[in-house]
C-alpha cells in the first residue's frame, strides 16, 4: 500500500521524484492553482504559459509532465487539471481534488515518492487529496509475475501544506488512509479470480481480518444453513461444488447507542445457473460479490476508526452454477423467513440470498438496515455505469444516503418503490416469485427485498451494478476492475449514525 505523509517542507526543498501541482481553466486562459506558487516562481511566473504551449487546458483528467527548472529539488513537475477554477473566495470542489490526485498517482506509477502541492484550504481538502492519491495508486498485480507494465504503484504520497501538527489535519489524513486502504481491500477481493475466491475462501478472509481488528465473526456453513432453513442461500448454491456461506462480522463500541446492519450480496461467481447467461456476459461475473466486499470493508473501517456505533455486516456468499443439482426455473424454495418463492429465473439469484440475510439481520432489531448488491442489469440501463440507485422504505433515509454519497464523491440517484409493480411477482404456486414485470426490473428487485425486511425497521437498498466494476480505461482514482463502490458512502453513513445525525 502506498504510504502517506504530511510534510512541513516547502515545494522547492522537498526531495521527491516528482512534484504535483494543479492547473485550472480560468475563462479562456490557464491558471496555476494555489499551492504551486513556489513552482510558478521557479518558472519565472510562466508555468501556465509553458503548459499552454504544450497543449494543456486544465481539464479534469489531464496530466502534463515537465522537467523542473533550477530551484526545485524534484526533477519532474506534473501538472494535473482541476477543471474550472472556482469563483473568488471559493474553495476547489473536493471531488475535483480527489480525481486530480488520483490522475497524478496513476501517472507516477514506478516513482518512489511524489510531493503533492495541490490547493489545500481545509482538512477536508487534505483528506480528499490523500484519498484520491491513495486510491489512484492502486494496482492489482497478485497474478502478474512482473506487475502492470513492470511498474510498481507510487511508493509514497507527501502532502504539502497539510499542517501535520494540526490535530484536525492529522485526523483527516488518518481517516483518508483508513478509508482508502479498506476500499482497496474491497477492490482486491472483487478482482480475485473466482477459482480462488470461493464462498469458503471469502469467509476465511473475514475470519482473518476479524482476528486482526477485534471483530466478532460467525460463519454458517452448508450444514448450519440446512439446519437453519436458509432456503434462498442454499438454493442458489445448490449447483456448485463450492458450498455457500452466511457470514456475520460485527464491530461493537462500548458507547454506541445505535446499531447499523449492513447486508451484502456475495455471489463469488454468477453463471446465471440453469438460466445461463449468454456469451459475453460471463467474463466479469467474479464481481458479483462486490456488495459483500463493500460491507466487509466498511465494518473493518468502522473498527479502525473507532466509531461509536455498532456495525454488523451480513455477507450472503454463494456460487451460482449450472449442474444436475442446481435449482431449476419452476422450483419453489422455502426461505429462512418461512415464505416460499417460485424461482422463474435462476439468474435472479442475488435477491434470493439477500432475502435470507435480510430476514436474519432483522431478527437482531437494528436501528437501520442497508443492503448493497450488484443486483440488476436494469439499474445499469437506467443509471449507467457510474451511478448506483438508492431505494428505501423511508424517504428521508433515502435522501440522507443520497446526500452522503454526494458528499463523499460517489454518484447515486434516489429511486422509487412503486406499489403497483408488486403485483407482477404474484405466484399461483408460492407466496411470491423472484421475477416480476420486465420494465422497471431494478425497482421490482427492490420490492422483492422489501418483503424480507423486519416490520418497523428503517431499510435502504443500494444497487451498485453499474459502478462496482469498471471495464474501461482508468480515470481519476478509478482503476480498471473492482472499484470499491459504496464503501465511502457506507463509512460516512456509519459516522453520521454514530454522531446521532441519523
Amino acid at each position: 500500500m502506498t504510504a502517506l505523509t504530511l510534510s512541513t517542507a516547502g515545494a522547492a526543498t522537498l526531495r521527491a521524484d516528482a512534484l504535483v501541482v494543479g492547473v485550472a481553466k480560468s475563462g479562456k486562459t490557464l491558471a496555476v492553482a494555489p499551492g504551486a506558487e513556489v513552482v510558478d516562481q521557479a518558472f519565472d511566473g510562466g508555468l501556465a504559459a509553458v503548459l499552454e504551449t504544450l497543449g494543456a487546458s486544465g481539464a479534469e483528467g489531464e496530466a502534463t509532465k515537465l522537467p523542473s527548472p533550477a530551484g526545485l529539488k524534484a526533477p519532474v513537475v506534473l501538472a494535473v487539471g482541476l477543471g474550472s477554477a472556482p469563483e473568488d473566495g471559493e474553495a476547489y470542489d473536493a471531488e475535483a481534488l480527489r480525481r486530480a490526485a488520483g490522475t497524478a498517482a496513476r501517472a507516477l506509477a514506478g516513482a518512489k515518492k511524489a510531493a503533492f502541492a495541490l490547493p489545500i484550504a481545509s482538512p477536508e481538502d487534505a483528506a480528499a487529496i490523500a484519498e484520491g492519491a491513495l486510491l489512484g495508486a492502486y494496482a492489482y498485480t497478485a497474478y502478474q509475475e512482473n506487475g502492470q507494465g513492470g511498474k510498481k504503484p507510487l511508493g509514497e504520497v507527501a502532502l504539502l501544506g497539510a499542517k501535520p501538527r494540526d490535530k484536525a489535519y492529522k485526523a483527516a489524513a488518518e481517516r483518508a488512509l483508513t478509508v482508502a486502504e479498506e476500499m482497496n481491500r474491497a477492490r482486491d477481493l472483487i478482482n480475485q479470480p473466482p477459482n480462488d475466491l470461493t464462498p469458503a475462501a471469502f469467509a476465511a478472509a473475514v475470519q482473518a481480518a476479524g482476528k486482526e481488528h477485534g471483530l466478532k465473526v460467525q460463519v454458517l456453513d452448508e450444514k448450519a444453513l440446512t439446519k437453519g432453513g436458509y432456503g434462498g442461500i442454499l438454493g442458489v448454491g445448490a449447483g456448485s461444488e463450492n458450498p455457500p456461506r452466511l457470514v456475520r462480522v460485527a464491530y461493537t463500541h462500548a458507547k454506541a447507542e445505535k446499531t447499523l446492519a449492513l447486508v451484502g450480496k456475495g455471489i463469488t461467481y454468477d453463471s446465471g445457473g440453469i438460466s445461463l447467461k449468454p456469451a459475453g456476459h460471463n467474463e466479469t461475473m467474479k464481481c458479483d460479490m462486490s456488495g459483500a466486499a463493500a460491507v466487509f470493508a466498511t465494518v473493518v473501517a468502522a473498527a479502525r476508526l473507532g466509531l461509536a456505533v455498532n456495525v454488523t455486516g451480513w455477507l450472503a456468499l454463494a456460487e451460482n452454477m449450472p449442474s444436475g443439482s442446481a435449482t431449476r426455473p419452476g422450483d419453489v424454495l422455502r426461505m429462512y423467513s418461512g415464505k416460499t418463492v417460485e424461482v422463474l429465473n435462476t439468474d435472479a439469484e442475488g435477491r434470493l440470498v439477500m432475502a435470507d440475510a435480510l430476514t436474519k439481520a432483522s431478527e437482531e432489531h437494528p436501528d437501520a438496515i442497508v443492503d448493497v448488491a450488484t443486483l440488476t442489469g436494469a439499474m445499469v440501463l437506467a443509471l449507467g455505469n457510474r451511478t448506483f440507485g438508492i431505494m428505501a422504505n423511508d424517504d428521508d433515509y433515502r435522501s440522507a444516503i443520497h446526500e452522503i454519497a454526494d458528499e463523499v464523491g460517489e454518484q447515486s440517484w434516489p429511486m422509487p418503490l412503486p406499489a403497483d409493480l408488486r403485483k407482477g411477482m404474484d405466484s399461483s404456486t408460492a407466496d411470491i416469485s423472484n421475477m416480476g414485470e420486465r420494465m422497471g426490473g431494478g425497482l421490482v428487485a427492490g420490492l422483492f427485498l422489501k418483503e424480507f425486511v423486519g416490520e418497523g425497521i428503517t431499510w435502504a437498498h443500494l444497487d451498485i451494478a453499474g459502478p462496482a466494476f469498471h471495464e474501461g480505461a482508468p480515470y481519476g482514482y478509478t482503476p480498471k476492475g473492482g472499484t470499491g463502490s459504496s464503501v465511502r458512502t457506507l463509512v460516512r453513513l456509519a459516522e453520521r449514525t454514530a454522531d446521532g445525525e441519523l
